[in-house]
């Protein structure tokens, strides 16, 4: 006797404005592998000026700070985060001073949970940390040139930063900036009638693709929805221009990038959308008001 069976229904699309579909992997494991291949690929192949002590002084505290954090609040500790965060700080920050390194990292972790508005971060830990330190103190600097200007390079990084950023739905920021960035750039070289090697240079720049693959793009710090996202680009990269040409100020993306992150609340506020969430995250669809 046979047995009919009836076919399983097809899984339905995702529609926008619907609930993020959950997933099994987590792309911040993703972006912990990248940020250490880069890093040791950067202190081998490049000989980038950050000696292994400090590197693990760097991990160690932001690990620990992480862990502090969470007992204090009566949270779970998860050191993804926190490894980012000194990966990253491992990749820009230069210090002669073992203990401004160990700060430095203390205070990118440290200000996830004193520095928040309605339960999301202000800024991005790494940029905010940086920052900081940039004001306060002359002995830390950070190095865009150790990255070189190679076209392979400059490639690999983009790729790598690429699965990064679509893993974690956040391509649209990043492209948005780039594609800003990269008009301003050249609009200003074609006005002032300045050779194509001048700008090709600046945008060349490993440290240019790390900035938009790795901190434009975290998704605890930028608008919740796409349009947000979108405006806040282009503020970054109008930002950084002023910085650069008009302030003439060196580190121009930090800088814009921390200003900018003031404006994310009320970004959100005008443009809503779906909160990020690591394990369901989606692009961010407008939230629909009900009404009033």
């Amino acid at each position: 006797m046979t047995t009919l069976t009836t076919p399983s229904p097809p899984v339905p699309l995702a529609r926008a404005g619907a609930p993020p579909v959950p997933r099994r992997w987590d792309p911040r494991l993703y972006q912990i592998a990248t940020l250490a291949g880069l890093l040791t690929y950067g202190v081998l192949g490049l000989g980038f000026d950050i000696a292994p002590g400090t590197v693990a002084v760097i991990l160690a505290c932001a690990v620990g700070a992480q862990l502090a954090a969470a007992h204090l609040a009566g949270g779970r500790f998860d050191p993804r985060s926190a490894l980012i965060s000194g990966l990253s700080l491992c990749l820009l920050l230069r210090t002669g001073a073992l203990e401004l390194a160990a700060l430095t990292a203390v205070v990118a972790v440290a200000s996830k949970f004193l520095v928040r508005l309605r339960g999301k971060h202000v800024f991005n830990p790494t940029n905010g940390a940086l920052v900081l330190m940039l004001l306060i103190t002359d002995r830390v600097w950070v190095s865009p040139g150790q990255w070189g200007s190679a076209a392979v390079f400059a490639f690999f990084l983009a790729a790598a930063g690429g699965l990064v950023v679509n893993r974690a739905a956040r391509a649209d920021v990043t492209w948005t900036f780039l594609a800003a960035h990269t008009a301003l750039v050249l609009g200003r070289a074609v006005w002032l009638g300045d050779p194509l090697d001048i700008p090709l240079h600046r945008l060349g720049s490993g440290a240019l693709v790390l900035f938009a693959f790795f901190m434009i793009s975290d998704p605890r710090t930028t608008p919740d929805s796409r349009a947000g996202r979108v405006v806040f680009a282009i503020m970054v990269a109008a930002g950084a221009y002023v910085v650069q040409f008009r302030l003439f100020q060196t580190n121009p993306l930090l800088w814009s990038l921390a200003a900018c992150s003031l404006a994310v609340p009320l970004i959100d506020r005008l443009l809503p959308g779906r909160r990020y969430d690591w394990t369901a995250p989606g692009t961010g669809a407008a939230v629909k008001r009900s009404p009033s």
